[in-house]
């Protein structure tokens, strides 16, 4: 059996602006529909990407950066069995620090910092959210910062649309 093809992808053309979006990776693996749950901006810098820039990097072979190989690699999935990938992107949410001629990184990473925070805050709520309705979620999020209550329910209800039993748990 051969393995050439021709594929087609389509990339809306928002998916390429920077700034702090959620995603979720919805994956139809041969052992079924599982989800990873994710978001844009940096830990260790002022940066936030956009989401299509982290679709390579998660598949990709760079140990740093492919999280959902190796989630994918700890259930015994190879990633190149799985016949799709979807990737639901909401954002963005905040957009990136401006980077300012002379600003130090010290004082951007202090601009950054607590909108990381609140994003990071709304990926674990809606990871948890998500494996609470019943969806196979493969990762935890591990974070310890509250999220914006407001702007986590018009994120919560943008997913909700892909998600349908997102709203049978609320």
């Amino acid at each position: 059996m051969s393995l050439l093809s021709t594929w087609k992808m389509t990339l809306p053309g928002p998916m390429l602006q920077r700034g702090f979006w959620l995603y979720v990776w919805q994956v139809e693996t041969p052992k079924g529909e599982m989800l990873y749950v994710g978001r844009t901006g940096d830990n260790s810098s002022p940066n936030a990407t956009a989401p299509y820039t982290r679709m390579g990097q998660h598949l990709g072979f760079a140990k740093t950066q492919n999280a959902l190989r190796k989630q994918l690699s700890k259930r015994g999935i190879d990633p190149e069995a799985c016949s799709a990938f979807h990737l639901i992107s909401h954002g963005p949410i905040y957009p990136e620090i401006e980077k300012l001629d002379g600003a130090e990184r010290k004082a951007l990473m202090d601009l950054h910092m607590p909108i990381r925070n609140l994003v990071g805050a709304m990926e674990k709520a809606l990871a948890e959210e998500l494996s609470a309705a019943g969806y196979d979620v493969m990762n935890e999020v591990k974070w310890s910062h509250p999220h914006d209550e407001a702007v986590w329910a018009a994120v919560r209800e943008a997913f909700a649309e892909h998600f349908p039993k997102l709203r049978d748990a609320a």
